[in-house]
């Protein structure tokens, strides 16, 4: 691609290259079943301890608190509805309006919980005091409030209040996990490691050795309570290496992406007619940046970019299947049509960022043009 690229790394970012190091050498010796007391199932067992221990130190918990799973997706599932199942005061789920669909899922499928959620503001903040106050509802087991907003970037303050009742507090995690240093007060976490630079496949589930949990789902003749079956050894592993890296660098990382990130919401702000940049514009996810376009179609956008060499996401476009807007922006009152998501990888440079602002107005006036607006 020219200049511009690939601005897309939301949902998935490039493999990096500590993990394809791991990676490779680790299909070699990580094979087989970890659980088997022979030579290649111990070096498989090893290398899975590693793993463990190595994700463990990077996000400041312990080893036993780790469990890999096969998605980010799963690991939502199974931090909060095991702490459903594990609740002894009820089933109901106090949550935000604008949580992940995994987590709203979640809760219809296995809990209680009111669909609209704990109302935010138009930075997509969850208000505090009415989040404490739902959660001292009766029949309230559990409190989910995710790290950072996926489609927004907005950073929420988990941690920073006291839930009543030693109600648990699950946290989604998938978005700001290696970005970001954990928050604290959550008695669960879910983080996806293709996010981070790992391979895809890869969720991690963080319990609290004093969170009351317990297994949802079926259960599986391994060690481990939480285990979700045969794991995927080299993959975990390169995981593992790639969160190490990725929490390294992070400082200089994040503060190159907040800065490249700052230039994209001055520019569009200054000129494109008729936009609304969302989102905090300060405790925010540092390479994420959202914004709405009025008379624009977010897939006619992401189509036109895309000619042009830019890979961006469109969170609130209108989809083929469900014709549904983002429920984030509609949560946060904000204008919900031709919506970009640009989210930046590791190696976006300004000369990337400038080039899709030059762009961008060309772009949105000539499909302004083609509905007559």
């Amino acid at each position: 691609m020219p200049p511009g690229g690939d601005l897309d790394s939301a949902s998935a970012s490039p493999l990096h290259p500590a993990a394809r190091e791991v990676l490779l050498a680790a299909l070699e010796r990580g094979y087989a079943d970890p659980r088997r007391l022979h030579r290649a199932g111990r070096d498989a067992r090893l290398l899975l301890d590693n793993a463990r221990e190595a994700t463990a130190d990077a996000l400041g918990v312990r080893a036993d608190e780790v469990t890999f799973t096969p998605s980010g997706t799963h690991a939502v599932h199974l931090g909060l509805l095991g702490l459903v199942r594990g609740s002894r005061r009820g089933t109901w789920v106090v949550h935000p309006s604008i949580e992940h669909s995994a987590v709203r899922h979640a809760v219809a499928w296995g809990a209680d919980g009111n669909d609209e959620g704990v109302h935010v503001d138009r930075e997509g903040r969850v208000d505090e005091g009415s989040l404490v106050a739902d959660a001292c509802s009766p029949n309230v087991g559990v409190v989910a409030l995710q790290t950072a907003n996926h489609e927004v970037g907005t950073v929420q303050p988990v941690g920073e209040f006291e839930l009543p009742n030693n109600i648990p507090l699950f946290t989604d995690a998938c978005a700001s996990m290696g970005r970001l240093p954990l928050p604290h007060g959550w008695a669960a976490a879910a983080g996806s490691a293709h996010k981070w630079g790992g391979p895809a496949g890869v969720g991690v589930l963080l319990v609290r050795k004093r969170a009351r949990w317990r297994n949802p789902f079926p259960g599986d003749d391994r060690i481990d309570e939480r285990s979700t079956g045969f794991e995927n050894v080299p993959a975990v592993l390169a995981a593992a290496a790639a969160l190490q890296a990725v929490v390294a660098e992070r400082e200089e990382v994040n503060a190159r992406q907040h800065a490249l990130v700052d230039v994209v919401r001055r520019r569009v702000a200054a000129e494109v007619p008729d936009v609304e940049v969302v989102g905090d514009p300060v405790r925010r996810l540092p390479h994420l940046v959202t914004f709405s376009c009025l008379y624009v179609d977010g897939e006619a956008l992401v189509t036109e970019l895309d000619r042009r060499g830019f890979g961006i996401a469109s969170g609130s476009a209108c989809t083929a299947s469900t014709l549904t807007p983002s429920h984030v922006l509609e949560a946060m009152g904000v204008l919900t049509h031709g919506n970009v998501r640009l989210s930046l990888q590791r190696d976006t440079t300004r000369a990337d960022v400038d080039a899709f602002c030059d762009a961008l107005p060309g772009v949105v006036a000539g499909i302004r043009a083609r509905v007559g607006m």
